[in-house]
């Protein structure tokens, strides 16, 4: 059998296949801690946590989640805040007890969390203090008995240098609701936790995804799945206990768990957490933390290098910057190079391959592409109906076979089936994208199978969001489509027919005003048009693909 193309352009400091780890992800967090016990784990606005006491933390909190709320090996555990020390404490805690993290957007709503609890079965959630009270309506509803209820805050310096808004400067809350706990008074307990036997083979996450149904699945990944991408993330990366990541795309987001938090825990790393976007802060930790790695999307590079007064901050001590999610314009990426002289990566993975799958080579990258296919990893082009292998050129879906491919979606056995296929003797992922291979062995993309809609690298599902409009009491057709965005590269627009009886009963900002109090905001439609009819295909069904192509026209 012939080398893969790719292999010519393949860097030289890397192997092509390495031993992935026997030991569970926590595990990593444990060998930092007796390697590098004083190291700085995590920075919060100046305030410093070291991986000693990270690890102190994690085994307190484990030690209550397993006496005080009963948690056990195979259970499902929300996480459910924003960026912050407590989120990589909470992760790690879970992981030790055995159970299941299932890390979820902090911006849905108290409707979209019903749904996670649900379908996850959790017994007990981890929350940020804002949150909090999204949750209280759930406890004893279904399986949720537990909220452990955290503040910012309290990981704050005492003197803070940084204008930290809020709800990260607020001060505690007490909920007087039965189930709930509260951080500070959990870590002070210091509860003994008892160890527990975990395999690779043992379930480690649940990432919430979604389909062309609409309904979000979870992607279950086991220990061994996840710590593939982990493995080959630390060595593509060059991380190292030497290294510090500016820590600011979502943690609840496969991208920021694995490439940021998973990566430098591994390493013995220093995350410098950002809670939201801000170029002028960002800047400015890259600055006095001297951050050496910077996981983030196109459009966060956009806003800093447009950003006058962040531009005024030293980012030199950046050596290795990957995106993904929507592709670098040339002259951005080339104005980045001039600033610190960093190629800027772009990579792709899915949740389903717990964040990685193919990624541009440091050393040869290509723009607009999705690069090669990385450590362990196999990629081919097929034809979507017979799943036969295309010639470079020919375009097809995007097929991905390596060990951080999930296990299946949680309790969706058919929508398992069809994602995982078998050829020729190994499991590969269909990932659902239209894309091509150069003559090569680069990988781009072309179209989307799925029907998503991907805003500034959130993604959002139309038929999950045109479920929600169905709901509003005027509405009798809905079809979400993207739209041209400048800064968000595209953004969600809703296509509306409104009941007989119901015509001018609601404007644009009526409804979009109507959907924030239902949906994340990512998810809200920006833009609104009222027609008197929806396209409709030969067998009855509404033509989204029409109104998307005369959208971008």
């Amino acid at each position: 059998m012939s080398e893969p193309r790719h292999y010519r352009f393949w860097p030289d400091s890397l192997p092509k296949q390495i031993d992935l780890p026997s030991t569970p992800i926590h595990a990593n967090l444990e060998r930092s801690a007796e390697q590098y016990p004083d190291q700085t784990a995590t920075v919060f606005y100046g305030a410093e946590l070291t991986y000693a006491e990270l690890l102190q933390q994690t085994h307190s909190l484990a030690g209550h989640l397993q006496q005080q709320c009963g948690v056990e090996k195979g259970d499902r555990v929300i996480l459910f805040m924003q960026n912050c020390p407590q989120f990589v404490v909470a992760y790690y805690a879970i992981l030790s007890t055995g159970a299941i993290v299932v890390p979820v957007n902090p911006m849905n709503v108290t409707e979209e969390m019903r749904h996670y609890i649900d379908n996850s079965g959790a017994i007990c959630a981890i929350a940020s203090q804002e949150n909090t009270p999204k949750l209280l309506p759930l406890i004893n509803e279904g399986t949720l008995r537990n909220v452990i209820s955290a503040t910012y805050s309290e990981y704050l310096p005492s003197n803070c240098d940084y204008d930290v808004a809020t709800p990260f400067s607020d001060a505690s809350l007490d909920f007087d609701h039965e189930g709930v706990f509260y951080w500070h008074q959990v870590i002070a307990a210091n509860t003994p936790m008892t160890a527990v036997d975990v395999t690779l083979d043992d379930g480690s996450l649940i990432i919430y995804t979604s389909g062309s149904t609409g309904a979000p699945k979870g992607c279950l990944h086991s220990h061994g799945s996840a710590l593939a991408t982990i493995t080959f993330s630390c060595e593509w990366t060059a991380a190292s206990h030497d290294s510090a990541s500016l820590a600011v795309v979502p943690f609840f987001h496969v991208t920021g768990m694995q490439f940021i938090v998973n990566t430098m825990v591994n390493a013995g790393g220093t995350l410098v957490i950002l809670p939201r976007w801000d170029a002028v802060a960002a800047a400015t930790m890259v600055e006095n933390h001297r951050c050496t790695h910077w996981i983030n999307v196109p459009v966060m590079v956009i806003d800093m290098l447009n950003n006058a007064t962040a531009m005024e901050r030293d980012i030199s001590s950046l050596q290795f910057i990957m995106g993904g999610g929507a592709a670098m314009p040339e002259a951005v990426a080339a104005k980045l190079f001039e600033l610190c002289g960093v190629e800027y990566v772009e990579g792709y993975g899915l949740s389903e391959s717990a964040g990685g799958g193919i990624v541009n080579p440091i050393s040869r990258p290509k723009r607009q592409c999705l690069g090669i296919p990385w450590l362990n990893t196999e990629a081919r082009i097929v034809d979507p109906e017979t799943l036969k292998e295309l010639e470079p050129g020919e375009p097809g879906e995007i097929l991905i076979s390596s060990p951080q491919v999930f296990k299946g979606y949680w309790n969706n056995p058919e929508a398992s089936q069809e994602t995982l296929v078998q050829l020729e003797g190994s499991t590969w992922l269909r990932t659902g994208d239209l894309g091509y291979m150069d003559e090569e062995g680069y990988y781009f993309i072309t179209d989307r199978i799925k029907r998503m809609i991907n805003a500034a690298g959130y993604k959002v599902w139309p038929a999950e969001v045109e479920a929600t409009l169905y709901k509003h009491e005027h509405i009798q057709e809905a079809c979400i489509i993207s739209s041209p965005d400048e800064r968000r590269g595209e953004t969600v627009k809703a296509v509306i027919v409104l009941k007989p009886d119901s015509k001018d009963k609601l404007s644009a900002d009526e409804l979009i005003g109507w959907s924030r109090e239902q949906l994340s905001a990512y998810k809200v439609p920006r833009k609104v048009e009222f027609v008197d009819a929806l396209p409709r295909t030969g067998t009855g069904k509404i033509n989204w693909r029409q109104l998307q192509e005369a959208e971008h026209e």
